[in-house]
């Protein structure tokens, strides 16, 4: 049999030794795991199968095939039967994409965790799927790691109200949630009872110490259907805390509204660009008679709104988070509820300076440190948080 080349030596499809050297003839569903695992200790941080290709590793933002072999049918029916579980295809064929998160334990002491997408695609004039598995980290990272403002820590716990973080996709929501629930979970004296509805669940508090706090984490819709039945859900179970991963629809908004009305701290996402476009947003999915009533309600909840933009550090290593903020205390909340909400947004976008930073000054700040490039710079300056 013909030597392998060094690894080191290797580029492209044909190199047998760049790709999972225990490569079975045939996936089958006890090849999943020990393939991923491969993927994992070659510090992948992307996992592509697709039908007709290759298996791909995503190393540092580079492709690199994984496999020798194509994947058949079969071979990736085995990969959605092992991620999702049998009824799979039928979803797909049915016309919906699938968002999982997927463990893998390799003994009682530790687990690898992947974010997985699942969709229906077009392959050599036939339907096929593309399931995409991104490498989560072992646990939360810090408010520090992320570098995370003061003033936003500060603000960040609050004893009842909404704080909504907002920003486009990709641009780490769900990272400064995580990295929030970890800091309250790190308080001397814990955080109570936190609830968590989430699609799919990406990060997990197993290896945080807080004897006095109890987290219980539920996917949607794997668990519960809906994130309104989410926070439906948490009023009947007595928590301090309430995560609910996405506030997109009218009825979700109602139902996290009502919990922080009802003393609890609620933590959502919504896909906005800025502190005011954020309050307009979440009022227009309101019909025009009943405006009125519910963005007094919104008001009356509001702790703080936190916009975040990724964009490419300078040197090209990794990303830097810019944001936009503003904390809503009272004061600001009974000037607001003082005057017509539709003058809101206006007079929103004047306070933001007062009352956290806006998104031109946070990149003029990372410009300054030499963190991000003058490009960056415009692109953010030019529409608060807007990411092409």
């Amino acid at each position: 049999m013909e030597a392998r080349e060094p690894v080191s030596l290797l580029k492209g499809a044909e190199n047998v030794a760049a790709t999972w050297p225990d490569e079975p003839m045939r996936f089958t569903r006890d090849d999943i795991d020990p393939f991923l695992l491969w993927c994992v200790k070659k510090s992948a941080s992307d996992i592509t199968f697709q039908t007709d290709r290759p298996a791909y590793t995503e190393v540092n933002g580079v492709l690199y095939p994984a496999t020798y072999r194509p994947l058949d049918a079969a071979d990736m029916a085995a990969v959605l039967e092992k991620l999702y579980g049998p009824e799979a295809a039928a979803r797909l064929a049915g016309g919906h994409d699938l968002d999982v998160s997927y463990e893998i334990r390799p003994d009682r002491y530790s687990r690898t965790r992947f974010r997985v997408n699942i969709t229906a695609v077009l392959s050599k004039g036939r339907d096929s799927a593309q399931a995409t598995l991104r490498v989560l980290p072992g646990e939360p990272p810090s408010m520090t790691d992320l570098g995370i403002e003061e003033e936003i820590a500060r603000a960040w716990a609050t004893r009842q109200g909404i704080v909504i973080i907002t920003g486009p996709t990709g641009s780490g929501k769900t990272t400064l949630l995580a990295a929030g629930c970890r800091m309250l979970l790190e308080r001397p004296r814990g955080c109570g009872k936190m609830l968590t509805y989430e699609a799919p669940i990406e990060y997990v508090y197993d290896s945080i110490k807080s004897p006095r706090s109890l987290v219980a984490q539920t996917e949607i819709p794997r668990h519960l259907p809906t994130f309104a039945a989410g926070v439906r859900n948490a009023l009947r179970r007595k928590p301090e805390i309430i995560l609910v991963g996405e506030a997109r629809d009218r009825e979700t908004i109602n139902a996290a509204i009502e919990a922080a009305q009802t003393g609890h701290a609620v933590y959502t996402t919504t896909h906005t660009l800025g502190v005011a476009a954020t309050v307009q947003r979440m009022i227009t999915v309101y019909d025009m008679a009943e405006r009125e009533e519910r963005a007094l309600a919104l008001m009356e909840a509001l702790r703080m709104i936190v916009t975040q933009a990724l964009v490419p550090r300078v040197g090209g290593q990794g990303r830097v988070g810019v944001r936009e903020w503003m904390v809503f205390p009272g004061e600001v909340r009974e000037k607001l509820m003082d005057m017509p909400f539709v003058n809101w947004p206006v007079e929103i976008a004047r306070m933001v300076p007062f009352y956290g930073r806006a998104m031109e000054a946070s990149a003029e700040a990372a410009l300054e440190a030499g963190l991000i490039d003058r490009t960056s710079y415009l692109h953010l300056s030019a529409a608060t948080g807007a990411i092409a």
